[in-house]
Parts: structure tokens; sequence; C-alpha cells
């Protein structure tokens, strides 16, 4: 099952949304997009006193950095999601590629809490083996 040749061919799709969640986080987590934030945020703050800090001042903030807020929520889980995604599928490919890897493995990422778990505690119990392991070597070694 190891050697299964995998291929990928690169294909345009009318993902619109993803394209534009990958452009815009790009642009909008750059240097810029913090320095035009702090910009209007400067501005806001030097036009209080025209305004004499008014509720409606106040208010304009308030609804602007929340509007901003509620939609990079979603671009962000958008990009998180593709990013996972492809390095869930990274690994996977390292799985198969490696001929000692388990294959079961693969797409674990798939699975309830409860065999996550199982899993989580079947791994600590060969790292606590592996670290008893290395503290024997050790000790033999320095005598």
């Amino acid at each position: 099952m190891k050697d299964i040749p995998v291929e990928v061919t690169a294909r345009t799709t009318n993902d619109w949304f993803g394209r534009f969640a990958a452009s815009s986080s790009g642009w909008l987590g750059s240097k810029w997009a913090f320095a035009g934030a702090g910009l209007v945020i400067v501005t806001w703050a030097i036009t209080g006193p025209l305004f004499h800090f008014s509720d409606t001042w106040q208010l304009v903030i308030n609804t602007g950095t929340t509007i901003v807020t509620f939609l990079m929520v979603f671009l962000i889980q958008n990009t998180q999601n593709r990013d996972a995604r492809a390095i869930n599928l990274k690994l996977n490919e390292l799985i198969r590629a490696v001929d000692k890897a388990r294959d079961q493995m693969i797409d674990i990422e798939n699975l309830s809490d409860l065999e996550l778990d199982e899993l989580q505690v079947r791994y600590e119990k060969i790292r606590v083996a592996c670290n008893d392991r290395m503290k024997k070597s050790a000790v033999r070694s320095e005598n």
C-alpha cells in the first residue's frame, strides 16, 4: 500500500470566497494594514475634541471595530481551516511515504474525541517507556 503513486494536478476552481479570503488575509495581515488601522484610531482620537467626545463619536469607532472584527473572524477561520487541511494532507503523505509509519494514522483528524484520547494515552505510554529506556541506557553508560 505504501507504493501507491499519488498524483496531484493543479486545477482552477470557482471558489471565489477561498481566493478572496486568501488574498484578504495576506493583505490584512501586513504591516501596512496594521499601520492603516493605527491611523484610523489616531484620526478618531484627534477628532474627539471636534465632536466634544460625544456618544456618536464613540459609537462610530465601536461600530466600525465591531463590524471589522465580525468579518475578520470568518476570514481568519477560512484561512485556518485551509492551513490545517493542507498540513494534515502533508502529514498524511509523510505517513504514507515512511515504511515504518502506521497507515492507520492517516486521517485521524476525523476520529472522535474519545478515539483521539485513546491514541493520546497510547502515545504517552510509548513516551514514558522511551524515557525509561533512555534513563537505563544513561545509567549503564555511566558505569
